[in-house]
């Protein structure tokens, strides 16, 4: 069976442009011109990737992205025309899986497509993980994607989730920042690093703040851990 890739695109020669390069890749394609239209679309349809337009008439790109996934985890890459670090992380916050900036060469969307078709789990692309992993009072249920810390269920953004599963997959070991890219992100990811700490600042309000220890610690010009007992040599911000 093709892969099916729904593209959400209001300018009608970009997305004819899309539709026929994706074709001739081997992709079976759906294309709808309003975010309104395209959401329906994603939430009625098992698609297995979304290009999704920021700027879309009746609802934006973002509110897409949003409401999508309260109830999906298919892959999304953005298709956007801006350009500051603000948009991009609000992107890859609200879930997305990638992004691309306009104007863009469709070679490098393609590339993009094949990364993210094959970080998904269906695709080899990520390691099986039990359905339960934990780390001192923080237990993560990667079958209904929930979080709870001592007690106490945790809401995430699907991208902090992902953030979250990897540091504690590899507790106890020190993960790079190039380690956290690859993984989370993507290997062909080329947006600025900073991103990381945008997302390690929100992990922490979420998952350290009132809690009686911290879990997430930063080894200072490496990465970061999750480490099961307190370690002084590390330093944590």
């Amino acid at each position: 069976m093709k892969t099916q890739i729904l593209v959400i695109e209001d300018e009608a020669q970009i997305a004819r442009v899309l539709k026929m390069e994706l074709e001739y890749e081997g992709y079976q394609v759906v294309v709808e011109h309003d975010g309104k239209a395209g959401l329906e679309k994603a939430l009625q349809t098992d698609m297995d990737l979304i290009l999704l337009d920021v700027m879309l008439p009746g609802l934006s790109g973002i509110e897409v992205l949003r409401r999508l996934r309260k109830e999906s985890a298919t892959p999304v890459i953005l298709l956007t025309a801006r350009n500051t670090t603000f948009d991009k992380v609000a992107g890859l916050d609200q879930g997305a899986n990638d992004y691309v900036t306009k104007p863009f060469e469709i070679e490098e969307l393609l590339a993009r497509i094949r990364a993210c078709l094959r970080n998904q789990p269906n695709n080899g692309g990520k390691r099986e993980v039990e359905s339960l992993l934990t780390v001192k009072d923080l237990v993560i249920n990667t079958d209904s994607r929930e979080v709870i810390r001592d007690g106490k269920t945790i809401t995430l953004t699907p991208k902090e989730y992902d953030f979250l599963v990897y540091l504690v997959t590899n507790k106890n070991k020190v993960v790079t920042r190039e380690n956290i890219i690859m993984n989370v992100w993507g290997y062909d990811y080329e947006g600025e690093t900073n991103v990381i700490d945008v997302f390690i600042r929100h992990l922490r309000k979420k998952v350290d703040e009132g809690f009686s220890s911290q879990l997430i610690a930063t080894i200072r010009g490496i990465g970061f851990t999750i480490k099961e007992k307190t370690d002084e040599d590390y330093n944590k911000n």
